[in-house]
């Protein structure tokens, strides 16, 4: 058999050397491009409890790796900083979304987040801060709902998760852009080392008294990375599969949560409404393309064997 049935009963199967060599290439290669840092650790412990602790578990990892491989590409992003292959757009998309968004206020014209950067209120920053807080456990939380509930489709919803993703990555790289707050910041000046920034979101650490985005942003793989906004991509995805499965009343819980981390990304300033626009194209985008390479007969097959695997 090439799994094991009983804990703590001698085995050696191709599962366990495959992950016992993933972990230590894995720590090894982040190591060499990124430097050691305690994240890694608990990943690599996640994974291999999970794994190990139980038949149940070790299926649910195994679908779940789809989720880690997007998390170590976007952590390695750290080691090819975008701004190293194209210049960073800074001024020249700041002055675009003021031409195209631009609120008249007195005698100037401010792009939006200027708007709101003089029109906070503690509501607001409250609310947003919450809204924000939402853009990863939401996706995860329909993800594991869908490996629980409908093994087939969780499988097509994590892989145009992870190709949005990519789509997102490729833009950076062609397109670096700095987020508003680095402008409110540094300016119209490039900083290549400007460390990652809570923007809006220091307001709602200070009203909840806990670093919850300093800590978050603490770890950011690269501030020009701006356009487009994944933020806004995610929930896009949750609501089409969410639509998809006529999952009723709870699609509206979902459309809130879409409209409000769209405004919370322009309030709290670290996206243009530009940026927003970019990451809602991004996400249909992907799920066109991920539609057209369902039909292949690869990727079924891929799927049909991922479902076998793990039910």
């Amino acid at each position: 058999m090439n799994q094991p049935t009983e804990i703590g009963r001698p085995f050696i199967n191709k599962g366990v050397v495959g992950v016992s060599a993933a972990s230590v290439a894995y720590l090894l290669l982040s190591y060499t491009l990124v430097g050691f840092k305690s994240d890694q650790l608990v990943l690599v412990g996640l994974v291999n409890g999970l794994y190990y602790a139980s038949s149940q578990s070790r299926k649910f990892i195994i679908g779940f790796s789809i989720f880690v491989v997007y998390w170590i590409v976007f952590d390695y992003m750290k080691a090819f900083p975008n701004y190293q292959y194209n210049s960073v757009h800074i001024e020249s998309l700041y002055a675009l979304e003021k031409r195209l968004f631009g609120i008249g206020y007195g005698q100037s014209i401010l792009t939006p987040n200027e708007y709101w950067l003089m029109h906070k209120t503690t509501f607001l920053n409250i609310l947003t801060g919450l809204f924000y807080l939402t853009w990863v456990p939401i996706p995860l939380s329909f993800a594991t709902y869908l490996f629980f509930k409908d093994r087939p489709a969780f499988f097509p919803f994590a892989l145009t998760f992870v190709l949005v993703n990519l789509l997102g990555f490729v833009l950076y790289y062609v397109y670096p852009a700095a987020p508003p707050w680095y402008i409110q910041a540094h300016g119209f000046a490039f900083e290549p080392h400007t460390p990652g920034n809570t923007g809006g979101l220091a307001a709602f650490d200070q009203y909840v008294g806990v670093p919850v985005f300093a800590s978050i942003y603490a770890k950011s793989s690269n501030v020009f990375a701006a356009m487009p906004s994944l933020h806004s991509s995610y929930p896009v995805i949750v609501l089409y599969h969410g639509i998809k499965k006529r999952m009723g009343s709870i699609n509206w819980f979902f459309g809130l949560i879409m409209v409000g981390i769209w405004f919370s990304a322009v309030y709290t300033s670290h996206h243009y409404v530009l940026d927003v626009l970019a990451g809602i194209t991004c996400a249909l985008t992907g799920i066109a393309l991920f539609r057209q390479l369902q039909k292949m007969s690869w990727l079924q097959s891929f799927i049909r064997k991922m479902v076998a695997l793990t039910a």
